[in-house]
């Protein structure tokens, strides 16, 4: 039976090319986004909603185990990202990002573990920032450092305590790649803040991602790829 993963976020930009990337190494995949349409491919199953809303992750899970009785790998892609100075920001902004950003990864991650524990190779990999560990003065992003950096450090702790039991927990760090939730205009800009030279594209990260999904002696990891920004700038 096809191994089966789990990709939230899956709409557009990295997730989508996740959806593609976990195809070509043959599994089956369960998509999930708020605004997800109908994939073509009988492979992949879509599940609308708002990750933010636990009864979403319920049928994200539950979809995976009645369609293919089984969940292999979770792939926490989904998140946001606004730019403000810190006094800018409001209670709203607050609650979205701890609605996308911790929320969904605590509700889908939560349910899937039972099922990834069941067959002794489990994998799952959340998407967080090179912001956590390099924030940059021209890019003001606290919200973002505070949730993605909780995100690291629950790979790190849920990593240690599933070690034993078959289960790898892993992240990828990117810097800003070139998705739709960056405008062209910002590319210019975007492209200095690196060390390489240029930004990130979305093939990097969905590198990054297969790679640690065929990786079984890694886990624990938060993988950079960013141009160098967390070495330094």
């Amino acid at each position: 039976m096809d191994k089966v993963a789990v990709i939230t976020g899956a709409s557009q930009g990295i997730g989508a090319a996740l959806v593609e990337a976990y195809r070509k190494l043959g599994y089956a995949v369960v998509a999930t986004a708020r605004g997800i349409t109908r994939h073509q491919l009988s492979e992949v199953l879509t599940v609308p909603g708002d990750l933010a809303d636990p009864a979403t992750a319920e049928r994200v899970v539950d979809t995976a185990m009645e369609a293919y009785g089984r969940i292999d790998t979770v792939v926490n892609n989904a998140g946001i990202f606004i730019s403000k100075p810190f006094t800018d920001y409001t209670d709203e902004d607050l609650d979205t990002y701890l609605g996308v950003n911790v929320r969904g990864f605590f509700h889908v991650t939560r349910r899937a573990v039972p099922h990834l524990l069941a067959h002794g190779d489990g994998h799952i990999v959340t998407i967080t920032t090179s912001l956590v560990d390099h924030p940059l003065s021209r890019v003001p992003s606290v919200l973002a450092s505070l949730t993605k950096g909780g995100l690291q450090a629950a790979t790190r702790s849920l990593a240690i305590e599933y070690a034993g039991r078959g289960l790898r927990v892993n992240a990828v760090s990117p810097g800003i790649v070139k998705t739709p939730m960056n405008p062209p205009e910002t590319y210019e800009f975007a492209a200095s803040l690196h060390p390489v030279g240029r930004m990130g594209e979305i093939s990097d990260v969905v590198q990054a991602v297969v790679y640690l999904e065929r990786a079984p002696f890694v886990t624990g990891e938060i993988l950079h790829v960013d141009g160098g920004q967390s070495v330094g700038h």
